[in-house]
């Protein structure tokens, strides 16, 4: 099908401002998406410490604490899996919709937990919710943007995830955390009313041949305006989402016919087919990788494993302020650096930013080892508050304040939003969101382990090797995107494979090679 658009009278260009505002707009739905996210991770850091050794009523171990606070991590791949079918199928309006559903369940569940069982199944299908709404967020914001604000955009939904998670600390002081469930219901409530105002992503609907609908919202995503102000764009998309139409087995064995043979060979061979180019190609694996490794390093890099037992952490380090309130203090330093981030990405781009924010979150950690193998006895351990230090210092709350801080700037959710070419998608988002979960259960489970194997310091020691090895491979193998279309960074990974380092330093090991 082919949408005319009429040329004959020119209409008034659209201001930036508008088209925008119209864009955030649209984005409301998975703003409030990740606001609840952000306060659904880090619940278990308000209730750990109620329930620790708890005189009456529930009361958990330190094993059970240890297994709680690592659960809904344990849980998120399922449902971040759970989210391909689901994108894919029902497209990225309707899954925001869907993700909704699961996580009202499990705040009711969670609020009406009556034992152990209970509690822990609640906080299992809040990792499963958690993990459905991923992919959807990041698909949504980054399909409906223009490449100038794209890394805003995804890094604003960063911006209310982390305003989730300083609201759920907030409740953490001032309610009990079963009241703190209850309230959190309002957020998934309020993504359900406003998402059904948005429009479908322009790309979903040209690959499924809706090309009048997919017009239709790309005026309204570029300031409520007529056909012929978006007629370049929707050209460029057009052409894009052609290809995609086409059999994926010709285009990649040089067959292309003007009838597809592929269709009437057996089924289960056309899917075995159709996967190897699709999720096997270089443009998906590439990205694929970097993403993997990224979030590896970023969750392994210090503030994430000790976030379920931050409190208790503070208390173990014998820092100078109540745990709570230097709980609900990170949560205010991240909501202040993502803020900033939004503009530092536009000024900087997102390459600089990313190495930067792992090297400072491993100087961080490696500061923070340095003072509790000097300051620490060898008793302290951080699940047992009767050894913690009775003396009390600034130092490491202002240390853990500066890893909070770089941990902040990491934007690895951005690269997420934008590095994945449409045809594996939403396969890809989902299986690098799974990763970030199964790394973030892996360091939350652990963390017990290495401080009772190694202590505090070594704790924070091996913290500190991950985000310096971190920042090394980020310096080697991650692109600068800032400002590419969606297109452009797709072409990133033909061809051969690249190192994309371009500084003196490495120039000048080029030459010496030479």
């Amino acid at each position: 099908m082919v949408i005319k658009v009429d040329m004959g009278s020119q209409s008034p260009t659209i201001s930036r401002l508008r088209s925008i505002t119209s864009q955030v707009i649209a984005s409301i739905s998975s703003f409030l998406l990740m606001l609840n996210l952000g306060m659904a991770i880090f619940f278990s850091t308000l209730m750990i410490p109620a329930l620790l050794n708890a005189k009456q009523g529930l009361s958990l171990t330190e094993t059970q604490a240890s297994w709680l606070g690592s659960m809904s991590f344990l849980a998120q791949p399922a449902g971040a899996f759970m989210s391909i079918p689901i994108l894919d199928y029902f497209g990225r309006k309707k899954a925001n919709f869907i993700s909704n559903i699961p996580v009202l369940a499990a705040w009711l569940l969670v609020y009406f937990s009556w034992n152990l069982p209970s509690l822990f199944a609640g906080s299992a299908l809040l990792g499963i919710s958690l993990g459905i709404m991923e992919a959807p967020i990041n698909s949504y914001i980054g399909e409906i943007s223009d490449p100038s604000i794209r890394g805003a955009l995804i890094t604003g939904s960063t911006f209310f995830g982390t305003l989730g998670t300083l609201i759920m600390y907030f409740l953490g002081i001032v309610i009990d955390w079963r009241n703190a469930a209850l309230i959190s219901i309002i957020a998934p409530v309020a993504s359900m009313i406003t998402v059904s105002f948005a429009p479908e992503t322009p790309v979903w609907l040209l690959a499924r041949n809706r090309d009048k609908e997919s017009l239709k919202s790309l005026c309204k995503l570029r300031g409520w305006t007529t056909p012929d102000n978006v007629k370049a764009e929707f050209d460029e998309l057009n052409a894009y989402s052609k290809n995609l139409l086409k059999c994926v087995i010709c285009c990649n064995t040089n067959q292309e016919q003007k009838t597809c043979e592929h269709e009437s060979m057996n089924w289960f061979h056309r899917r075995i087919l159709t996967f190897r180019y699709v999720m096997l190609c270089k443009e998906t694996l590439r990205p694929l990788s970097l993403v993997i490794m990224y979030f590896l390093f970023y969750v392994m890099s210090g503030l994430v494993p000790i976030r379920p037992n931050l409190i208790n952490v503070c208390g173990a380090l014998g820092m100078a302020q109540d745990g709570k309130h230097i709980a609900f203090m990170v949560s205010v330093f991240t909501l202040i650096t993502t803020f900033v981030v939004i503009g530092l990405i536009e000024v900087i781009g997102k390459r600089k930013l990313a190495i930067g924010s792992m090297l400072g979150s491993a100087v961080s950690c490696l500061l923070l080892s340095i003072y509790a193998k000097k300051n620490l006895d060898n008793t302290v351990f951080s699940y047992n508050p009767s050894t913690f230090p009775t003396e009390t210092s600034i130092v490491p709350v202002i240390l853990l304040y500066l890893l909070t801080i770089f941990t902040g700037m990491g934007i690895p959710w951005v690269l997420l939003g934008e590095l994945f070419p449409f045809r594996s998608r939403a396969s890809a988002q989902g299986l690098s969101a799974a990763s970030n979960y199964f790394f973030c259960f892996v360091g939350t489970k652990t963390f017990i382990d290495l401080e009772t194997k190694f202590m505090l310091w070594g704790s924070f020691a091996v913290y500190a090797g991950f985000g310096f090895f971190g920042a090394i491979y980020l310096y080697f193998f991650l692109p600068e995107t800032e400002g590419k279309s969606l297109q452009e960074i797709e072409e990133f990974y033909k061809g051969e494979l690249r190192v994309f380092a371009d500084d003196a330093f490495i120039n000048r090991i080029r030459k010496l090679k030479r």
